[in-house]
């Protein structure tokens, strides 16, 4: 097969979450194991870091990866979904998993992967465990798909593991409550394996604790240990001081190029988890975290975190944030960047979601432009603006993304802004 037509078998003959939605979630790790087995236990061979949480992982895999870069190590980075490249999900040090690689990997597998029909995620995890240890990576950070518990990736022995955070999405999957999102995500805490966890919640930290303490696993709340202040961000990154829960200050003036009000959380986790990995015995030093820090986005090639495409006349931002814990800080930041002109939101959304919560998050003095981004799951346009409409949203229907993005563009002035997001997928579409 050539890169095309491996692709093509990937997406077509393999359930994909990410176009077809739950019934590509296999809920156990059989398969996974299955596959690793095949080719040679790849997990039991890697030095890595685990990284699961509602939102922010995909931003604290790539920092930590950034980090542990910036220090001399061969770093092998695993994330999804990806956005315009399906080898963004599988990269070292920054850059892709090669095609013929990709190829390689498709057609040794293949003969089982046939025989045992697993899902493209289940695939893609043990592709990329398979790929690190080929090419001999000094450490992984590997970012969990969906949940922890039943994660495709819950086959690694790290030697860290992260929480993020939780809030709600894929609710059909992982509970209706915050601590039931908790259990599944805290599936990925290991017996005598330290745990640093982003935030503290009344309802999920005693979850936490409580598994944490079954498993003898260390753990430790990030928000605990450090507190930012004085911070801001602007549409290229952000600034703050760091301080330890005593008072001192630990990082004066830390900038990074991490766009987005959210990324303050992200930020003291993933210092937090310097500190963990220093108990551990990594030799982090602070002005290489610093450097890591201020290019995370150029030097781990991450795309679509309030990723600005036009500085100005109109100002335009894509942004990947799709549920209640991303959309509030990414709305008061859009309100933010907005106070001159006129919001003109480009929203998507795909059919699994609480649409109606989703929704409600969202500005009312705003122009709307709903679309459909191109997969199965995606939501119907005019079936988002009736929702929209019922919760004093104003604006059209568009047969696709590109549409309801060059129709905002004509509508806004140069002093407006125009936002795309509300769902991964719809990013993709307006990236180069």
């Amino acid at each position: 097969m050539d890169y095309s037509s491996t692709l093509t078998y990937l997406y077509e003959q393999l359930p994909m979450f990410q176009r077809v939605g739950s019934v590509a979630f296999k809920k156990d790790l059989t398969n996974t194991l299955a596959l690793c087995a095949a080719v040679g236990n790849p997990q039991h061979q890697l030095r890595c870091l685990h990284i699961a949480g509602t939102n922010g992982k995909g931003t604290v895999t790539h920092s930590l990866s950034a980090i542990l870069h910036t220090h001399g190590y061969k770093v092998g980075l695993y994330t999804s979904p990806h956005y315009k490249d399906f080898r963004e999900r599988i990269k070292i040090d920054g850059q892709y998993i090669s095609e013929q690689a990709v190829i390689d990997f498709v057609e040794r597998i293949r003969p089982f992967s046939e025989a045992i029909q697993p899902s493209f995620f289940e695939l893609t995890v043990v592709m990329a465990l398979d790929y690190f240890v080929q090419q001999q990576v000094d450490v992984a950070v590997i970012e969990v798909g969906l949940g922890g518990r039943l994660d495709s990736t819950n086959v690694v022995s790290p030697e860290m593991c992260v929480i993020t955070n939780i809030s709600y999405d894929h609710t059909q999957m992982l509970g209706d409550t915050l601590a039931a999102i908790a259990f599944e995500k805290a599936g990925i805490i290991k017996p005598d394996i330290p745990v640093v966890i982003g935030e503290t919640h009344n309802e999920t930290a005693s979850v936490f604790r409580q598994i944490a303490q079954e498993r003898h696993a260390p753990i430790v709340f990030a928000d605990a240990c450090l507190e930012s202040r004085h911070f801001c961000s602007s549409l290229h990154g952000s600034r703050l001081d760091v301080y330890d829960r005593a008072g001192k200050l630990c990082l004066p003036d830390l900038q990074t190029d991490l766009a987005g009000s959210y990324q303050e959380k992200n930020i003291i986790t993933v210092l937090a988890s310097v500190l963990q990995l220093r108990q551990l015995g990594w030799a982090l030093q602070d002005d290489l975290v610093r450097r890591a820090l201020s290019q995370v986005c150029s030097s781990m090639n991450m795309v679509g975190r309030w990723q600005v495409l036009r500085d100005a006349e109109p100002m335009v931002v894509a942004d990947s944030a799709h549920n209640e814990g991303g959309l509030r800080y990414a709305m008061q930041q859009l309100l933010d960047e907005a106070k001159d002109g006129q919001l003109h939101l480009v929203i998507g959304t795909v059919n699994d979601k609480d649409v109606r919560k989703m929704l409600s998050f969202m500005p009312r003095k705003a122009t709307y432009y709903f679309c459909k981004a191109d997969i199965p799951r995606g939501l119907a346009a005019d079936e988002l603006q009736r929702i929209g409409a019922a919760l004093g949203l104003t604006g059209e229907s568009y047969s696709s993304v590109q549409n309801a993005y060059h129709a905002a563009l004509r509508a806004a002035k140069p002093n407006d802004v125009v936002y795309i997001g509300g769902s991964i997928f719809v990013v993709a579409e307006v990236l180069d």
